[in-house]
């Protein structure tokens, strides 16, 4: 299936320096090649594929020694003109007519030399010097592709179970029949004419179908493209029509999306419905398939084409909170190399040991890349599909002792909810919860903690593949208290292997030092970080997201003297009051950490003297019996007194029945600082 590219060629098969004999007037260049230029192309690497080895792909041919200072030269009186890397033309021949040579000499007929030679002077050749091949590693230049993840999956792991959760119990399968399947949905599409580079659209949840696109289209040339089911109709469409989509893998219950964006389809060939049948009530629609029919057209015994593992595999969009989402493609090398980043026992240490649940939707950064590493270690996986209720996950984790589950902190917060009221569950199987796309609260932590439930504090974004920075505890801080432990679990935590990651300070613009109180924006480089958008929308609000080769993420952090980054704020939600900056998160962590709030977010609103000041916007936690507890704004105002600055202290406390939030769970702060704007005026 690859092909094993060979880079170098043994020294010892060069040719030795032979002496170049006179060239009478007659001869032409080219008909004195010496045997080392002659078999020059035995030492040509094959075309390069890494940037560094482009000097490598051209032939090095004989360099003609330099002329003692008695020795006449002469040069033809015409010469063909000498390439790129041949300063002295072909078979070490002067420079054409009316150049200079390398040596300063002047190639023209009765010219001067550098050595105050006439041009037309007797020649005696210089014995041409042989350039030795470049020193190059031996190493196979195997192709990182997830064809090599799925083939030695199938191999290794064929009958490790996956499990779809289902409106009355559970669905059973394996890899080798989730294999088989990826292989039919592969030689269906390229039957019907799917080539390379061409997306493959999924609008589904977290199932076992879902999974077979998840090799099918990138391990047969194509682009899987995953779309947020939460998205508004407009940004929906916008993001099918900007990656010219070809097919759309739909859920059945989900298939009323797709009639919402009927003008956005234009590229669309096909409609595949997944998960159960849909009937179409709208008119426009592209051509309606049935998964179990689009399979049956298939092979399973499909050979999956060569890739380069630079070749698209999958690519997601942004939120888009600051305007139009924005795509971000990701390659199978990086896609690879995440999937090894998320196995390494310092990150999320993912093994074949494994029952894995990621309720983060697989629409989200590839379901934070747990299905590919997954498949790469062989973990049994549990796919929730729709059923995501606090209960039901919490019967999942007791049905099939998960060890390992992932998600946003709001989900958290409903299974703690639950388990208060269901001693029955056992939990005692999981030994780590990563918890991403905003930061979980200290006190979340630690309620975790008290249910055997240990969070492992991960950050990363669509940008980079998404892990970035996970939190665990290391050799200096393993025995301190349980304090100091919590301190350091509540970060976001130190850069992961393969990523490189640098707060750069908001007023200096200059690298902010490891003091664990300097704020800046974080950003990053690595194989697995975007170095640009789909499409070259590479700016925000009017500002490049790129510098200097780094990706600038818009999170506001400060990092300590042990590597440890704690996110702040966004760049867009910092709150800067009187010149001085105020961190909305850290608030927000404190105010969660009251028993009687269910949930906090604070915003800057506009100050007539400070500029801005912050605002908290609260969610009381209902008594189990459904009362809500008497709060006022100075219970809270005096709940954050002992751990804040005086001038941190929020103006206003509004107390709110719910927290708008984003597609993927965040709250949604723009739409928040509108809401309060309406009825809240600071400065009076």
């Amino acid at each position: 299936m690859f092909k094993w590219l060979q880079r170098n060629k043994s020294a010892e098969t060069a040719p030795p320096a032979t002496t170049a004999t006179p060239l009478s007037s007659s001869q032409s260049p080219e008909s004195q090649a010496t045997p080392a230029q002659a078999d020059q192309t035995d030492l040509k690497p094959t075309a390069p594929i890494y940037p560094h080895e482009a000097a490598l792909a051209v032939p090095q041919v004989a360099q003609t020694a330099p002329v003692s200072e008695n020795t006449a030269v002469s040069a033809p009186a015409a010469e063909t003109t000498s390439s790129a890397n041949d300063l002295t033309g072909p078979t070490g021949s002067t420079s054409p007519a009316g150049s200079d040579g390398a040596n300063g000499a002047n190639g023209a007929t009765g010219a001067t030399s550098s050595n105050g030679a006439s041009a037309g002077a007797t020649v005696v050749a210089a014995a041409p010097v042989t350039t030795a091949p470049a020193f190059v590693s031996t190493m196979m230049d195997y192709p990182l592709t997830l064809q090599y993840v799925f083939d030695r999956a199938m191999k290794l792991y064929s009958n490790r179970q996956l499990v779809d959760v289902t409106a009355d119990g559970y669905n059973r399968t394996t890899y080798g029949e989730m294999g088989r399947n990826a292989k039919r949905l592969a030689s269906a599409l390229a039957k019907r004419g799917v080539q390379k580079g061409d997306r493959i659209a999924t609008l589904a949840w977290n199932t076992t179908s879902h999974y077979e696109l998840y090799f099918a289209a990138p391990c047969m040339g194509a682009v899987l493209h995953t779309l947020n089911l939460r998205l508004a109709p407009d940004q929906l469409g916008y993001i099918i029509q900007d990656a010219a989509d070809s097919y759309i893998f739909v859920d059945a219950d989900l298939f009323p999306l797709v009639e919402r964006v009927i003008p956005y389809l234009g590229s669309v060939k096909a409609l595949v419905v997944m998960n159960g049948t849909a009937t179409p009530t709208a008119t426009g629609l592209p051509m309606v398939v049935q998964y179990e029919d689009l399979l049956a057209e298939g092979d399973p015994d499909y050979q999956w084409p060569e890739i380069d593992e630079r070749d698209p595999a999958a690519m997601c969009y942004t939120s888009g909170t600051t305007g139009n989402p924005k795509g971000v493609v990701y390659s199978h090398r990086s896609s690879y190399l995440h999937a090894f980043c998320v196995t390494q026992a310092d990150t999320i240490g993912l093994s074949e040991f494994d029952t894995a649940f990621p309720l983060v939707p697989m629409f989200h950064v590839n379901a934070w890349g747990l299905p590919h590493a997954a498949a790469m270690v062989g973990s049994k996986l549990v796919f929730p599909g729709k059923f995501m209720t606090p209960d039901r996950t919490a019967q999942v984790i007791n049905d099939e002792k998960v060890t390992l589950a992932g998600g946003v902190p709001t989900l958290w917060i409903g299974l703690l909810q639950v388990l208060a009221n269901r001693s029955d569950l056992d939990m005692s199987s999981v030994t780590r919860v990563i918890v991403g796309g905003s930061a979980a609260p200290a006190s979340l932590i630690a309620a975790m903690d008290a249910k055997g439930l240990p969070i492992l504090h991960a950050w990363g974004m669509t940008e980079t593949s998404p892990i970035a920075t996970v939190s665990r505890l290391r050799p200096f801080n393993i025995n301190a208290s349980p304090e100091e432990q919590l301190a350091y679990r509540a970060k976001q935590g130190v850069m992961v292997t393969g990523v490189d990651l640098r707060v750069m300070n908001l007023d200096t613009g200059e690298e902010a030092p490891w003091d664990g109180q300097t704020f800046g924006e974080i950003q990053v480089r690595g194989p697995w970080v975007t170095g640009s958008y789909y499409h070259g929308d590479d700016t925000e609000q009017g500002a490049s997201k790129f510098m200097d080769g780094w990706f600038r993420t818009g999170d506001v952090a400060t990092i300590d003297p042990h590597g440890y980054i704690q996110i702040v704020d966004r760049t867009k939600d910092v709150i800067k009051s009187g010149g001085e900056w105020i961190s909305s998160v850290q608030m927000e962590s404190i105010i969660m950490g009251n028993p009687q709030v269910l949930e906090a977010a604070v915003v800057g609103l506009k100050h007539p003297k400070w500029d801005e000041r912050p605002v908290a916007a609260v969610v009381l936690r209902p008594s189990p019996d459904g009362q809500m507890p008497n709060v006022t704004q100075e219970d809270i105002i005096e709940y954050l007194r002992p751990h804040v600055a005086k001038w941190w202290l929020p103006d206003r406390v509004v107390f709110v029945d719910s927290i708008p939030k984003t597609s993927v769970g965040k709250f949604d702060k723009k739409a928040l600082r509108a809401q309060l704007a309406e009825t809240v005026t600071l400065g009076e």
